[in-house]
Order: C-alpha cells, then sequence, then structure tokens
C-alpha cells in the first residue's frame, strides 16, 4: 500500500528517494506515532519532503490516496463535532434569506460582536443570534447572513463574510506549470513579443560580414535590438478564498510570466493592496514586505500588474479596518492609489468572466481606481493588457 503511494508521488514530481521511504517504513515500525491519518501525514511529510516547495503536490496526493481512509482506522467511537455542526445548520429558503438585513458595516458588527462576547456562555447552533455553527447569526461559520464575521469553522460558501476571524492558510502558484491549452500558449507569444524590448546595442555579426563582403572589405558594423528580455515586471496576485476557483489558470499565467520576464518581482496580497504583501503564503505570517518598501525599492520603470478577480466586500476597498482579516488602518484604495502613482504603466487581469463584471459592486469599484484598464484572462484581454503596458 505504501509503495504504492510513494510511487504516486514520484509520478507527481514530488523529489522522494528509496532511503527517506525507508526512513519512514522504520519510524512506522518503531511505532512512533499513533495510529492516527493525522499524526502519520505529519510524519510522511516530514520525512519524504525536503523542500516545502513540494508540499502542496504532496498535500494534493496524499489526499486523494488516502481519501476516506480515516473511517477504516478511526479508533474513536465519538460523534464527530463538524458532523454534528452539520446537522444543526439550518437551511433558509431564499425568502429568508431577502429578509436578513446588513448591520451597517465592520464598525457596527465588532461593536455587536464585541456585546455577545460578553454575554455568551455556550456554543449555539442553527439561531439567528449567538455564535454559533449554521443558522442566520452574523457570526460563527456554515450558516447565511448578507453581512457577517465568520468565526471558528469553514465557509459554506456563500462569500458574504467581510471578515474572518482565524489564521487562514493560502498556497502558493505553481511556477513549474506545464501549460496545457492552446489559448495560454498563444498568450505566451503576445508575452514574449511584449517582452522582447530592447535598444539597438547588439552586434548582428552575420549582417556585418555581408555587408563588409558586399563594401568591397571595408569595415561596415551593423547592430540590431538586443534579444534577451530588457522588461522589468512586478506581479502582485491575488490569493485564497474566491481565488480558488481560478487556481489553475493563474498557475499557468505565473508559469508563463517566470519563463518570458527575466526581470520579474512577484508578491501575493488577498482580496485588496493593504500595508504589506508577502512572497511565500506559508510563511506570510512571519515573513512580510511593507507595501511602502515595495515603493521605495523598485522604480517607476517596471510594469506592475496586477492578478485577481476584485471579487470582495466594498469595505475592503473603500474603508479602514475594512480587510477581511486585520484591521488595517488604511483602506485598500489609499494603498492602490500609492501604486499607481508611482507605477504610471499598470493593468489588471482579472480571471473572473467578464459577463459577470457587471454584477459585482467591487469590481466596479476596482475598475474606477484603475482607470478602467482591467482585462479578461483570455487571449484577447492579454493582448489588450500587453499593448496598454507597452505605452
Amino acid at each position: 500500500m505504501l509503495i504504492e503511494f510513494f510511487l504516486k508521488l514520484k509520478e507527481a514530481k514530488v523529489p522522494v528517494s528509496v532511503r527517506e521511504f525507508l526512513t519512514l517504513l522504520e519510524a512506522l515500525k518503531q511505532g512512533v506515532i499513533d495510529p492516527s491519518i493525522d499524526d502519520f501525514y505529519q510524519l510522511a511529510r516530514m520525512t519524504l519532503v525536503k523542500d516545502e516547495q513540494h508540499f502542496d503536490r504532496f498535500d494534493q496526493v496524499f489526499g486523494a490516496y488516502f481519501s476516506g481512509i480515516e473511517q477504516i482506522i478511526a479508533l474513536q467511537p465519538d460523534i464527530p463535532l463538524d458532523w454534528l455542526e452539520k446537522k444543526l445548520q439550518r437551511v433558509l429558503t431564499e425568502a429568508e434569506k431577502a429578509a436578513l438585513t446588513k448591520l451597517g458595516g465592520p464598525e457596527a458588527l465588532k461593536k455587536l460582536l464585541e456585546e455577545l462576547l460578553k454575554e455568551q456562555k455556550e456554543w449555539h447552533g442553527g439561531g439567528t443570534k449567538w455564535i454559533g455553527a449554521g443558522g442566520s447569526s452574523p457570526f460563527g461559520h456554515s450558516g447565511f447572513h448578507p453581512e457577517g464575521i465568520r468565526i471558528g469553522g469553514e465557509s459554506a460558501g456563500n462569500r458574504t463574510a467581510i471578515k474572518v476571524w482565524e489564521a487562514r492558510e493560502f498556497k502558493d502558484y505553481d511556477a513549474n506549470l506545464a501549460l496545457g491549452t492552446r489559448n495560454i500558449k498563444l498568450a505566451l507569444r503576445r508575452l514574449r513579443r511584449f517582452a522582447r524590448e530592447g535598444s539597438h546595442l547588439e552586434l548582428d555579426l552575420d549582417q556585418t560580414i555581408h555587408a563588409t563582403a558586399a563594401n568591397a572589405g571595408m569595415l561596415d558594423i551593423k547592430m540590431r535590438p538586443e534579444r534577451h528580455n530588457q522588461v522589468k515586471v512586478l506581479l502582485l496576485m491575488d490569493v485564497g478564498g474566491s481565488m480558488d476557483d481560478h487556481v489553475k489558470r493563474i498557475d499557468e499565467l505565473f508559469s508563463a510570466a517566470k519563463t518570458e520576464f527575466k526581470h520579474l518581482e512577484y508578491y501575493y496580497f488577498h482580496n485588496c493592496v493593504y500595508d504589506y504583501l508577502w512572497q511565500s503564503n506559508r510563511r506570510r505570517r512571519d515573513q512580510v514586505t511593507p507595501t511602502q518598501d515595495i515603493i521605495n525599492k523598485y522604480g517607476p520603470d517596471y510594469k506592475l500588474i496586477f492578478v485577481g478577480d476584485a471579487t470582495m466586500s466594498p469595505y475592503e476597498i473603500l474603508s479602514p479596518h475594512g480587510s477581511v482579516e486585520y484591521n488595517n488602518t488604511e483602506s485598500g484604495a489609499t494603498w492602490m492609489n500609492r501604486l499607481l502613482d508611482h507605477f504610471p504603466h499598470f493593468a489588471w487581469l482579472n480571471p473572473e468572466a467578464e459577463g459577470v463584471w457587471q454584477y459585482r459592486q467591487s469590481i466596479d469599484i476596482m475598475r474606477q481606481l484603475i482607470k478602467d484598464r482591467m482585462y479578461p484572462v483570455t487571449l484577447n484581454g492579454l493582448e489588450s493588457a500587453m499593448r496598454q503596458l507597452s505605452k
């Protein structure tokens, strides 16, 4: 069974070795972990994966290979709490959903939450007021409210929370992904054409020889544009949340950019840019870069490209403390304007279908901020964006 798991990792190009596999088997033989799928996952990842950049591929293989096995080896007879929470969730009708009203934004929610935290003494489920699971309270998880704070669990998929009270983990985009679709390959050619800007500094040896011979031996030097990439690109990518729907397409774009741009710098943000960015989603808690430092470090000659679906609560763009994750002291719009003032050549690539942009209030706000330089991630959209950046 474990040999096949080992082979699956090899197929996914996770660089595992026989020595590491034998170490894992020896650890299991010595009983260093309890018979738990979670403990086995931690042990297997620790012994088999040498570099954290391969964690995501390992997780994908592990999840697919051992899917459902916890039901076989589970030793605890207790009913899982998350199963009970699911059973307690209320299914609201459209009329019930329409009857719910927003409380007035982040500050009003924060005030009410502080009051509830003083009063609430126990866990609740399926209700309309208290912090819990399911139901229509604006606080908790796995329920529905048009504007709330998600606490202590996973989203029910409604994407209406304007803040999330938990540590959220995102995955880095894969720079080594093989490009698969014809349209993305065609887009690469547009990116390549954009990348091949250069000055007339390189000697064209073949043309120089030909011209010198035609000039009766008198030296006639011919020059040509440099073939290496002269374009500098600063790529800022939205990650997590609604962007999970577009991971494959953004992986392809990121891989293309890493291939085509010699001078490429990239950072991540979530939903909107605020006072800091990061380069590794696994270390985004302790290794961040202030956005102002990025503005100071990279000159105005960099082409600034945002990649994101711009789908969020309007508060996240317009309001201090509007971030879904933390209490930002300045609005996202403030930081966007600082970036756009410094980098005159910019564009926003949106993987969301262009036909739904008109139904997203946050997309309309962001388009106004970036002077309508938002383009869909399509062949024509990429070509238009590259044309804009070349001006």
